[in-house]
């Protein structure tokens, strides 16, 4: 699995939302005008939009791009079945999916026994809505153990949220190059070109949003600083390819796979200016908070990211994660307590425990929560963390779990129900003690 890019000794532009110029050579980008008669280095100076032309200015996205040839020029798109086998986005129709208010969990999804890249290993868990419309979500799996040489693909239909758990995803992008690795995210904005290579296999989750971009929360209360600090996210720069060779174009569209041929590499792009580029973070660098007194806090306090819908306040998602930190609160059981929520929860486990399911959630592992089933902690954590002595723990660096938080009511996808992601049939077992509980005295 040998790489045919160098992504040592990467470059990047710092910060969340800036507006970023990058040259790959000196004069690439014109100055005071976006597309003059005639661009530096024979360029082709190509706008891409991610937000419609008209919105406020605050909320408008855009970068102008200057390639040596345009996007346009390629062959026509044709059917790519070999793509998205277990790809699904329109949930509104109900072929394919199952419809089950049960908490689910699966294990891990097996690495592909014969050579599979990203674009040919993802596979749907969940989702709600149809890009068509754009309103909705959809929650994946992936795994690869192949690089995508000669080959780049785009997505129509959403932005990628990517969360690695096992191996480093070198990525490619119409912007730049970057290193995605476990404990890290990336957001890959809809319709940009990117390829992911790797040295060994890789495997994570993927959120994809349906409408609007991910951005980082306000704070309110909390203040000017805190949570993820915009100082903290990563720009990939300028890099460019100039080759003859064929490249071949993926493109997901309304959820189905296509392909063409161009000549030339989509990473063409010499210079670029603008705010709509991929970017990743760290997430280590996460400031998280916590309570000082008692009681568990909301997870919302524990937001990276958010996709808000067009009611404020509520998310197509917010990626909320449970860091290493310290839990010092009094007379107070520490872990989530047993809840029932008006959004979806899927999680996942990056690394290490989590401490409301020490034995049963590993990494890769995934659960779904639907709206308003009640889930919390299994009974060996409920037994554990109501009779510990209460000192301030750290807890540990390894563990590291996080959450797809949702307003929408999720449809699974018949084949993660047929055990083609090792659904755990047994989970629902790990509340059975609890049922038994009895009243007791007053402490």
């Amino acid at each position: 699995m040998d790489t045919h890019r160098n992504y040592e000794n990467l470059d990047y532009a710092i910060g969340f939302g800036n507006y970023v110029e990058t040259e790959a050579l000196k004069g690439a980008v014109p100055k005071g005008q976006n597309s003059p008669q005639k661009c530096a280095y024979n360029l082709i100076a190509e706008q891409f939009s991610g937000t419609a032309f008209t919105l406020p200015r605050a909320s408008n996205q855009k970068t102008w791009l200057y390639k040596i040839r345009p996007s346009a020029a390629h062959s026509p798109f044709v059917d790519a079945p070999e793509f998205g086998k277990y790809v699904k986005n329109d949930f509104l129709n109900d072929h394919g999916l199952t419809i089950t208010p049960n908490q689910l969990r699966w294990k891990r999804l097996p690495i592909p026994e014969k050579p599979t890249t990203f674009a040919e290993g993802l596979v749907t868990v969940c989702g709600a809505g149809d890009p068509s419309i754009k309103q909705g979500i959809a929650i994946y799996l992936y795994a690869a153990n192949k690089s995508m040489t000669n080959s780049s693909m785009f997505n129509s239909d959403g932005d990628f949220l990517i969360v690695p758990w096992e191996g480093e995803m070198l990525i490619t992008s119409e912007m730049g190059k970057m290193t995605v690795k476990p404990r890290e995210i990336c957001v890959i904005p809809r319709g940009i070109k990117f390829s992911v290579e790797m040295t060994q296999p890789i495997r994570g989750y993927i959120c994809e949003v349906f409408k609007g971009h991910f951005r980082i929360p306000d704070l309110g209360p909390i203040g000017a600083n805190g949570l993820a600090n915009p100082r903290d996210f990563l720009v990939p720069v300028a890099f460019y390819e100039n080759t003859e060779e064929e490249f071949q174009i993926i493109n997901k569209y309304l959820g189905k796979f296509y392909k063409c041929t161009k000549k030339g590499s989509p990473y063409d792009v010499v210079g670029w200016h603008g705010n709509y580029y991929p970017f990743k973070y760290n997430l280590d660098l996460f400031n998280a908070m916590g309570t000082v007194t008692f009681d568990h806090p909301d997870p919302s306090i524990f937001t990276v990211i958010t996709c808000q819908t067009d009611e404020p306040g509520v998310a197509v998602c917010d990626f909320a994660i449970f860091p290493p930190r310290w839990m010092v609160a009094e007379h107070t059981f520490r872990p989530p307590y047993y809840h029932r929520n008006v959004m979806s929860e899927y999680m996942g486990n990056i690394s290490g425990q989590y401490d409301a399911k020490e034995g049963g959630f590993q990494p890769g592992y995934g659960s779904l929560h639907s709206l308003l089933q009640g889930h919390g902690p299994d009974h060996e954590s409920f037994t554990k963390w109501s009779n510990i002595d209460l000192q301030p723990i750290r807890y540990p660096y390894e563990n590291l779990a996080f959450m797809f938080e949702s307003t929408y009511m999720f449809k699974t996808c018949t084949f993660v129900m047929d055990d083609q992601v090792n659904l755990d049939h047994d989970y629902y077992h790990c509340w059975d003690k609890l049922a038994h509980n009895k009243l007791g005295d007053k402490p």
